[in-house]
Protein backbone atom coordinates (compact mmCIF):
# COMPACT_ATOMS: atom_id res chain seq x y z
CA UNK A 1 0.00 0.00 0.00
CA UNK A 2 1.01 3.61 -0.78
CA UNK A 3 -0.04 7.61 -0.07
CA UNK A 4 1.16 10.39 -2.20
CA UNK A 5 1.26 13.69 -1.90
CA UNK A 6 -1.30 15.17 -4.61
CA UNK A 7 -0.42 18.67 -6.25
CA UNK A 8 -2.76 20.08 -3.45
CA UNK A 9 -0.66 19.38 -1.24
CA UNK A 10 -2.99 16.82 0.05
CA UNK A 11 -2.62 13.61 1.48
CA UNK A 12 -4.19 10.97 -1.12
CA UNK A 13 -4.43 6.51 0.30
CA UNK A 14 -3.49 4.08 1.25
CA UNK A 15 -3.90 2.75 -2.04
CA UNK A 16 -3.02 -0.39 -3.77
CA UNK A 17 -0.22 -0.36 -6.17
CA UNK A 18 -2.57 -1.07 -8.69
CA UNK A 19 -4.85 2.25 -8.17
CA UNK A 20 -1.38 4.22 -7.92
CA UNK A 21 -0.69 2.90 -11.34
CA UNK A 22 -3.54 3.84 -12.32
CA UNK A 23 -3.64 7.25 -11.28
CA UNK A 24 0.18 7.97 -12.85
CA UNK A 25 -1.70 6.21 -15.75
CA UNK A 26 -4.46 8.85 -15.88
CA UNK A 27 -1.21 11.87 -15.09
CA UNK A 28 -2.62 12.23 -11.73
CA UNK A 29 0.71 10.94 -10.37
CA UNK A 30 4.47 11.77 -12.21
CA UNK A 31 7.87 10.81 -11.06
CA UNK A 32 8.17 13.53 -9.11
CA UNK A 33 5.15 13.09 -6.73
CA UNK A 34 5.67 12.35 -3.24
CA UNK A 35 5.04 8.49 -2.16
CA UNK A 36 5.51 6.45 1.06
CA UNK A 37 5.10 3.05 1.08
CA UNK A 38 3.30 1.22 4.04
CA UNK A 39 5.66 0.65 6.90
CA UNK A 40 7.91 3.70 6.07
CA UNK A 41 8.03 6.93 7.73
CA UNK A 42 9.80 8.02 4.27
CA UNK A 43 8.78 10.77 1.77
CA UNK A 44 10.61 10.05 -1.60
CA UNK A 45 9.79 11.11 -5.61
CA UNK A 46 7.78 8.31 -7.08
CA UNK A 47 10.05 7.96 -9.60
CA UNK A 48 12.90 6.28 -7.06
CA UNK A 49 10.34 3.67 -6.80
CA UNK A 50 11.58 0.53 -8.83
CA UNK A 51 7.91 -1.44 -9.04
CA UNK A 52 6.90 2.00 -10.98
CA UNK A 53 9.97 2.80 -13.07
CA UNK A 54 8.54 1.08 -16.21
CA UNK A 55 5.38 4.04 -16.00
CA UNK A 56 6.96 6.68 -15.39
CA UNK A 57 9.91 6.01 -18.10
CA UNK A 58 12.45 6.25 -15.53
CA UNK A 59 15.86 4.13 -15.20
CA UNK A 60 15.30 2.31 -11.75
CA UNK A 61 18.10 3.05 -8.93
CA UNK A 62 20.98 0.77 -9.41
CA UNK A 63 20.96 -2.15 -6.72
CA UNK A 64 24.07 -2.20 -4.94
CA UNK A 65 25.90 -5.38 -5.42
CA UNK A 66 26.26 -7.46 -2.49
CA UNK A 67 29.91 -7.10 -0.49
CA UNK A 68 32.51 -10.07 -2.22
CA UNK A 69 32.55 -13.02 0.32
CA UNK A 70 36.30 -13.51 1.46
CA UNK A 71 37.34 -17.03 1.57
CA UNK A 72 38.85 -18.21 4.87
CA UNK A 73 42.66 -18.89 3.94
CA UNK A 74 42.61 -21.93 5.74
CA UNK A 75 39.24 -22.88 3.56
CA UNK A 76 40.97 -21.25 0.19
CA UNK A 77 44.23 -23.91 1.09
CA UNK A 78 42.16 -26.72 1.09
CA UNK A 79 40.94 -26.13 -2.01
CA UNK A 80 43.79 -25.88 -3.54
CA UNK A 81 46.15 -28.40 -2.13
CA UNK A 82 42.83 -30.79 -2.89
CA UNK A 83 44.39 -30.32 -6.28
CA UNK A 84 47.57 -31.88 -8.18
CA UNK A 85 49.26 -30.61 -10.90
CA UNK A 86 52.04 -31.77 -13.47
CA UNK A 87 55.12 -29.81 -13.61
CA UNK A 88 55.44 -27.93 -17.60
CA UNK A 89 58.48 -26.25 -17.91
CA UNK A 90 59.00 -26.21 -21.10
CA UNK A 91 54.97 -24.79 -21.72
CA UNK A 92 55.28 -22.24 -19.30
CA UNK A 93 58.84 -20.95 -20.50
CA UNK A 94 57.02 -21.01 -24.56
CA UNK A 95 54.14 -19.45 -22.83
CA UNK A 96 56.06 -16.80 -20.84
CA UNK A 97 57.45 -15.64 -24.26
CA UNK A 98 54.02 -15.03 -26.06
CA UNK A 99 52.72 -13.58 -23.05
CA UNK A 100 56.21 -10.66 -23.03
CA UNK A 101 56.05 -10.62 -26.59
CA UNK A 102 52.33 -9.30 -26.75
CA UNK A 103 53.41 -6.09 -24.83
CA UNK A 104 56.98 -6.11 -24.90
CA UNK A 105 58.14 -2.60 -23.81
CA UNK A 106 56.06 -2.06 -21.16
CA UNK A 107 57.17 -5.73 -19.52
CA UNK A 108 60.21 -4.75 -20.28
CA UNK A 109 60.23 -1.53 -18.43
CA UNK A 110 58.16 -2.76 -16.09
CA UNK A 111 60.70 -5.90 -14.86
CA UNK A 112 63.87 -3.05 -14.97
CA UNK A 113 62.15 -1.05 -12.63
CA UNK A 114 60.93 -3.42 -10.40
CA UNK A 115 63.90 -5.53 -10.35
CA UNK A 116 66.29 -2.13 -9.97
CA UNK A 117 64.20 -1.29 -7.13
CA UNK A 118 63.99 -4.92 -5.25
CA UNK A 119 68.11 -4.89 -5.45
CA UNK A 120 68.54 -1.05 -3.71
CA UNK A 121 69.30 -2.26 -0.57
CA UNK A 122 67.41 -1.56 2.45
CA UNK A 123 64.44 0.35 0.09
CA UNK A 124 65.02 -2.89 -1.94
CA UNK A 125 63.75 -4.99 1.45
CA UNK A 126 60.97 -2.42 2.18
CA UNK A 127 59.71 -2.10 -1.73
CA UNK A 128 61.28 -5.52 -3.18
CA UNK A 129 57.49 -6.96 -1.95
CA UNK A 130 55.51 -4.30 -3.51
CA UNK A 131 57.33 -3.60 -6.93
CA UNK A 132 57.88 -7.40 -7.44
CA UNK A 133 54.23 -8.21 -6.12
CA UNK A 134 52.68 -5.65 -8.99
CA UNK A 135 55.03 -6.94 -11.49
CA UNK A 136 53.57 -10.24 -11.08
CA UNK A 137 49.90 -9.08 -10.79
CA UNK A 138 50.86 -7.09 -14.34
CA UNK A 139 51.89 -10.69 -16.08
CA UNK A 140 49.32 -11.89 -14.45
CA UNK A 141 46.37 -9.47 -15.96
CA UNK A 142 48.10 -9.50 -19.04
CA UNK A 143 47.53 -13.66 -18.96
CA UNK A 144 43.82 -13.59 -17.88
CA UNK A 145 43.25 -11.31 -21.53
CA UNK A 146 42.81 -7.72 -19.73
CA UNK A 147 44.63 -4.78 -21.21
CA UNK A 148 47.79 -3.34 -18.95
CA UNK A 149 49.99 0.37 -18.60
CA UNK A 150 52.94 0.65 -17.30
CA UNK A 151 51.36 2.14 -14.26
CA UNK A 152 50.08 -1.62 -13.11
CA UNK A 153 53.52 -2.23 -12.07
CA UNK A 154 52.91 -0.14 -8.50
CA UNK A 155 49.57 -1.87 -7.68
CA UNK A 156 51.55 -4.02 -5.25
CA UNK A 157 51.24 -0.67 -3.02
CA UNK A 158 47.64 -1.44 -2.70
CA UNK A 159 48.57 -4.33 -0.61
CA UNK A 160 52.00 -3.14 0.51
CA UNK A 161 52.12 -4.52 4.55
CA UNK A 162 51.77 -8.26 3.68
CA UNK A 163 53.69 -8.33 0.59
CA UNK A 164 56.80 -6.47 2.26
CA UNK A 165 56.53 -9.06 4.73
CA UNK A 166 56.53 -11.89 2.94
CA UNK A 167 59.49 -10.40 0.73
CA UNK A 168 61.27 -9.86 4.31
CA UNK A 169 60.47 -12.87 6.05
CA UNK A 170 61.48 -14.70 2.75
CA UNK A 171 64.93 -13.41 2.78
CA UNK A 172 65.44 -13.59 6.25
CA UNK A 173 64.68 -17.22 6.60
CA UNK A 174 65.69 -18.46 3.58
CA UNK A 175 68.88 -16.58 3.65
CA UNK A 176 69.37 -18.00 7.61
CA UNK A 177 68.91 -21.54 5.55
CA UNK A 178 71.60 -20.64 3.00
CA UNK A 179 74.39 -19.56 5.75
CA UNK A 180 73.97 -22.34 7.72
CA UNK A 181 73.28 -25.09 5.86
CA UNK A 182 72.36 -24.92 2.10
CA UNK A 183 70.19 -27.44 1.48
CA UNK A 184 67.37 -26.04 3.53
CA UNK A 185 67.91 -22.37 2.07
CA UNK A 186 67.77 -24.08 -1.59
CA UNK A 187 64.12 -25.68 -0.68
CA UNK A 188 62.80 -23.14 1.07
CA UNK A 189 63.60 -20.41 -2.04
CA UNK A 190 61.87 -22.19 -4.54
CA UNK A 191 59.31 -23.72 -2.31
CA UNK A 192 58.17 -20.45 -1.65
CA UNK A 193 58.20 -19.04 -4.87
CA UNK A 194 54.13 -18.64 -5.01
CA UNK A 195 54.08 -16.25 -2.21
CA UNK A 196 54.03 -12.81 -3.87
CA UNK A 197 51.52 -14.31 -6.68
CA UNK A 198 49.10 -15.52 -3.97
CA UNK A 199 49.09 -12.37 -1.01
CA UNK A 200 48.59 -10.00 -4.62
CA UNK A 201 46.38 -12.49 -6.38
CA UNK A 202 44.40 -13.92 -3.20
CA UNK A 203 44.83 -11.38 -1.06
CA UNK A 204 45.93 -13.70 1.74
CA UNK A 205 48.40 -12.72 4.29
CA UNK A 206 52.37 -13.37 4.29
CA UNK A 207 52.35 -16.31 6.42
CA UNK A 208 49.19 -18.23 4.60
CA UNK A 209 50.94 -17.52 1.30
CA UNK A 210 54.13 -18.63 2.62
CA UNK A 211 52.75 -22.50 3.62
CA UNK A 212 50.20 -22.93 0.69
CA UNK A 213 53.08 -22.21 -1.66
CA UNK A 214 55.72 -24.31 0.32
CA UNK A 215 53.11 -27.34 0.40
CA UNK A 216 51.52 -27.25 -3.04
CA UNK A 217 55.42 -27.05 -4.35
CA UNK A 218 56.51 -29.64 -1.89
CA UNK A 219 54.53 -31.70 -4.50
CA UNK A 220 56.69 -32.22 -6.70
CA UNK A 221 59.47 -30.00 -5.82
CA UNK A 222 62.46 -31.44 -7.63
CA UNK A 223 60.49 -30.80 -10.94
CA UNK A 224 59.54 -27.32 -9.64
CA UNK A 225 63.39 -27.05 -8.86
CA UNK A 226 64.29 -28.04 -12.74
CA UNK A 227 61.66 -25.52 -13.81
CA UNK A 228 63.49 -22.54 -11.95
CA UNK A 229 67.15 -23.65 -12.61
CA UNK A 230 66.05 -23.82 -16.58
CA UNK A 231 64.76 -19.87 -16.03
CA UNK A 232 67.90 -19.45 -13.82
CA UNK A 233 70.47 -20.77 -16.56
CA UNK A 234 68.04 -18.88 -19.20
CA UNK A 235 68.51 -15.50 -17.50
CA UNK A 236 72.64 -16.25 -16.99
CA UNK A 237 72.50 -17.09 -21.10
CA UNK A 238 71.34 -13.55 -21.00
CA UNK A 239 73.56 -11.93 -18.71
CA UNK A 240 75.94 -13.50 -20.36
CA UNK A 241 74.93 -11.92 -23.69
CA UNK A 242 76.78 -8.48 -23.46
CA UNK A 243 74.21 -8.09 -20.04
CA UNK A 244 71.64 -6.79 -23.04
CA UNK A 245 70.26 -10.33 -22.92
CA UNK A 246 69.10 -10.18 -19.33
CA UNK A 247 66.91 -7.32 -20.51
CA UNK A 248 64.69 -10.11 -22.78
CA UNK A 249 65.43 -13.30 -20.44
CA UNK A 250 64.15 -11.86 -17.34
CA UNK A 251 60.76 -10.63 -18.43
CA UNK A 252 60.46 -14.78 -19.86
CA UNK A 253 61.36 -16.11 -16.26
CA UNK A 254 58.87 -13.56 -14.62
CA UNK A 255 56.10 -14.68 -17.31
CA UNK A 256 56.59 -18.16 -16.99
CA UNK A 257 55.99 -18.30 -13.18
CA UNK A 258 53.00 -16.37 -13.63
CA UNK A 259 51.87 -18.94 -16.64
CA UNK A 260 52.78 -22.17 -13.86
CA UNK A 261 50.63 -20.24 -10.96
CA UNK A 262 47.66 -19.50 -13.17
CA UNK A 263 47.56 -23.48 -14.68
CA UNK A 264 48.30 -24.91 -10.70
CA UNK A 265 46.20 -22.28 -8.68
CA UNK A 266 43.48 -20.53 -11.44
CA UNK A 267 40.27 -20.31 -10.34
CA UNK A 268 38.91 -22.24 -7.12
CA UNK A 269 35.72 -24.05 -7.94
Amino acid sequence: MYRIIGADNRIYGPVSPEQLRQWIRERRANAQTQAQSEGSTEWKPLGSFPEFADLLGVTPPPVAAPPPVMVPADVLAAQFLARDYQVRAGDWIAQGWQLVMSDFWIFLGATFVASLIASMGIIGMVLGGPMLGGLYAMFLKKKRGQPITFGDVFVGFNTFLPLMLAYLVMGLLGGLGLLFCLLPGIYLFVAWHFTLLLVIDQRMDFWPAMELSRKMISKHWWRFFGFLLLCALIQLGGLLLCCVGVFLTAPIAYAASVCAYEEIFGATA
